[in-house]
């Protein structure tokens, strides 16, 4: 009975092939692909059907699954974005870094005014509290990036050209240095929140104020170099023995209103041992800053 699907039209083989291969066995190897019995297709046959649907129009052409794909993978996109944003700002607050650069040409000269003279002012508190950091451009007692930032950039653009000058500049010796005060900035402030830690202080300072602060040392290095540039290791001297004055009053004077917040408000002193704490550790800190500005400045005066 024949089998063959429907359409399918056999082709017989010639007389002779097929007497060979009945009749003789010695012949049942012989090469005989030219003449194998090979089905054709009449006209009009479309073939049997794959079982799998490729004929079929496909899901995505269809306009309403379509829509709905583009809306869920939407939506699964803000979904990871708003977490990866969550989770960023959590660590690093992204959303607030604008506040500490949101400064203009007045608040920079009466901030670096305040850096290098620091003895003739007296309110040090910050007017205005808020949830989010006050613009320093608003606010003089405010903390900024944008001193910290341009200082830190100026100062190895300043040692630069003073190894220049003493035929000691290499890009090496540049990389080093700015190496060595970012380890510096980084080794200081997680060390002043680790002691915020154990101390147990209840303050608003965060990490980006931290940075901040310890920033505007930076000031009084390339105030100490450019001075030695011009006159020589008496200048430098001189000038870095004012700018380390300054900057361990302006710390002081500064973050006692944040570590002691409680007696700086009320105005008194408050006795105890977790206060005494506090105020050696306000102490601690600003007298930590004439170390570094020595230890990175030192050798670049000759």
């Amino acid at each position: 009975m024949d089998r063959s699907p429907p359409g399918f039209r056999h082709r017989k083989l010639p007389t002779k092939v097929r007497t060979r291969i009945s009749g003789h066995p010695s012949h049942l190897f012989e090469d005989t692909s030219g003449n194998v019995d090979v089905p054709t297709f009449e006209p009009g046959y479309e073939g049997p059907s794959s079982g799998f649907g490729l004929a079929r129009p496909g899901i995505l052409s269809d306009p309403m699954m379509s829509n709905l794909a583009m809306a869920y993978g939407s939506s699964l996109a803000s979904q990871g974005k708003d977490i990866v944003d969550k989770n960023i700002d959590r660590f690093i607050p992204v959303s607030r870094l604008k506040y500490y650069f949101a400064v203009d040409t007045v608040y920079v000269g009466k901030k670096l005014g305040l850096l290098v003279f620091p003895y003739m002012h007296q309110n040090w508190e910050v007017q205005y509290q808020q949830d989010t950091p006050v613009a320093p451009r608003v606010e003089v007692n405010a903390p900024d990036l944008y001193i910290p930032a341009m200082a830190f950039i100026t100062y190895l653009l300043v040692a630069g050209f003073a190894l220049g000058t003493q035929s000691r500049f290499s890009p090496e010796v540049l990389g080093m240095l700015a190496s060595t005060a970012l380890i510096w900035l980084v080794i200081e402030v997680l060390a002043i929140l680790l002691s915020l830690y154990l101390v147990t202080v209840n303050t608003d300072l965060t990490t980006i104020d931290l940075v901040a602060f310890a920033g505007y040392k930076y000031v009084g290095m390339i105030a100490g170099v450019v001075a030695g540039l011009i006159f020589g290791r008496t200048g430098y001297y001189i000038a870095l023995g004012w700018c380390c004055i300054s900057v361990v009053v302006f710390m002081i004077r500064t973050l006692r209103l944040k570590i002691l917040s409680e007696a700086a408000a009320e105005g008194v002193l408050v006795r105890g041992t977790r206060n005494q704490l506090r105020v050696y550790l306000t102490m601690a800190i600003a007298a930590v800053q004439p170390f570094f500005m020595y230890w990175l400045t030192y050798h670049l005066v000759r």
